[in-house]
């Protein structure tokens, strides 16, 4: 198994933080995604490497592994048994070596080829343990308007493509989980899963927290004042609301089950809480001017 250096891919050095780290992977991720790189193989193999990089450093465990065995972190929990079993068993104290990835000198092959049916350490035979497939991480971008409504979406990840679908109420910031879409298994071990988070982006002019909406609507001073009727906006198409007289401003108004979705409940929705700015009229013109100051003394 060739070493890949981990680090390199993400462009970082060994004492990156995590901030770092999850900043270079955003920043890869969006440069190779294969939606901004349609039939481009490089491309494609570029985004993979940048997701298993992440998926390895962004874990202070994995990370811990990797850094210490190299391209065998998978089974560095099983080699330190074992070695703690054989010094156990000889009454000899074993020694433990670092191993640095890229650098030269001895490493674990042998070990770890012994054990998990490799043919390296001379040929030796040993039990095929079974391994759970490492977890894999990837990122979706979504429009707060996609999250609107439960949709489908095709995704490419470590050269496979996957078909998921996005339940409409989707937060920002939520990870959910497909099981069994991860790395494959050690000898017929299990795969592991796919851990899939969504980063919204609002393109409205609705601001939401959580399952409700909120929305600042003009309102013209005569209006205001009068009363009458106007048609506002929701994302699900426009609605007429009666203003009564006298309407102050800043006054709210709620539109129940005009929100958003709430998630994974067909069905049911947020409110959208509506305030009112009222307008004062400009360019009067002189008439205009008079009426509104012999109004004021009357």
């Amino acid at each position: 198994m060739e070493f890949v250096d981990y680090y390199k891919i993400l462009g970082l050095k060994k004492d990156a933080s995590v901030e770092d780290i999850k900043k270079a992977y955003r920043k890869l991720a969006r440069k190779y995604h294969p939606d901004l790189n349609p039939n481009n193989k490089e491309a494609n193999k570029q985004f993979q490497q940048i997701n298993e990089a992440n998926e390895v450093l962004s874990d202070p465990e994995n990370r811990k592994k990797y850094d210490k065995y190299g391209k065998d972190w998978k089974h560095g929990e099983e080699y330190e048994k074992a070695q703690q079993s054989q010094r156990q068993s000889s009454g000899q104290r074993g020694r433990e070596q670092s191993f640095g990835g890229s650098q030269g000198g001895d490493d674990f092959s042998d070990f770890f080829g012994s054990m998990f049916g490799g043919q390296s350490g001379g040929g030796r035979g040993g039990r095929q343990a079974k391994y759970r497939g490492q977890d894999f991480n990837a990122e979706v971008q979504l429009n707060l308007i996609d999250a609107y409504q439960t949709h489908q979406q095709t995704l490419s990840v470590n050269g496979k493509n996957i078909r998921i679908t996005i339940p409409a109420g989707i937060e920002n910031g939520q990870t959910i989980k497909i099981g069994g879409h991860g790395g494959s298994g050690v000898n017929g071990g299990p795969a592991g899963d796919l851990f899939i988070s969504f980063a919204i982006t609002n393109n409205t002019k609705f601001k939401r927290e959580g399952d409700n909406l909120y929305s600042t609507v003009d309102l013209d001073l005569f209006t205001a004042v009068l009363g009458g009727e106007i048609t506002v906006d929701t994302l699900s198409g426009k609605v007429k609301l009666k203003v009564p007289p006298e309407t102050q401003n800043g006054t709210k108004v709620k539109l129940k089950g005009k929100g958003f979705p709430v998630y994974k409940k067909e069905g049911q929705f947020g409110d959208l809480l509506i305030t009112y700015s009222v307008k004062i009229p400009t360019n009067l013109t002189e008439k205009q001017k008079e009426l509104f100051t012999e109004l004021s003394q009357s």
